[in-house]
């Protein structure tokens, strides 16, 4: 494990493997550097890439200033890109595709990007989030009742079925 330190003093912590042209990956919003899939996906590509596989901040071994702000989380794949030594492909699942996005479109150099199930919502018709959702994951978050705010994400934005959710 290594650590980079991002705009506003924050560590982040990260994985390398591999020789060649850069790769970032960008976790999603419930996913951390260790996650099985990242990590096999990071030996496949090892043999021709540099892979930086990094916990995003709030997760794993990175660090977690307040307060947050999607600017911040692209300082900190900015960061990663910085590590690289120059623009970077960057691989994102879904947040993590909208995060690679936002980057690319506030002027971050990347090389390219891949952006996997970015959870945006498409037909409107299928429903909307609750007006107040970010507020009220916030106040948990803030209560420390982080499995409620899971949940209350889980079921009132994504919509995901009671049968299966955490």
């Amino acid at each position: 494990m290594e650590r980079v330190t991002s705009k506003d003093g924050t560590e982040i912590a990260f994985d390398r493997i591999g020789a060649g042209p850069p790769v970032v990956f960008v976790g999603g919003a419930f996913s951390w550097r260790g996650w099985k899939g990242f990590v096999e996906l990071a030996e496949l590509l090892a043999s021709r890439f540099t892979v930086l596989n990094y916990d995003r901040r709030g997760r794993g071994d990175s660090g977690d200033t307040k307060p947050y702000t999607v600017e911040r989380e692209c300082e900190d794949l900015e960061a990663m890109i910085s590590v690289a030594g120059r623009p970077a492909f960057v691989w994102g699942v879904s947040s993590g595709g909208i995060l690679a996005l936002e980057a690319a479109r506030s002027g971050i150099a990347l090389e390219r990007i891949a952006a996997y199930e970015p959870s945006f919502i498409v037909d409107a018709a299928e429903g909307l989030p609750p007006d107040d959702f970010v507020r009220h994951v916030g106040e948990l978050i803030d209560r420390g009742q982080r499995s409620q705010a899971v949940k209350y994400f889980m079921a009132r934005v994504m919509g995901i079925p009671a049968a299966i959710r955490c």
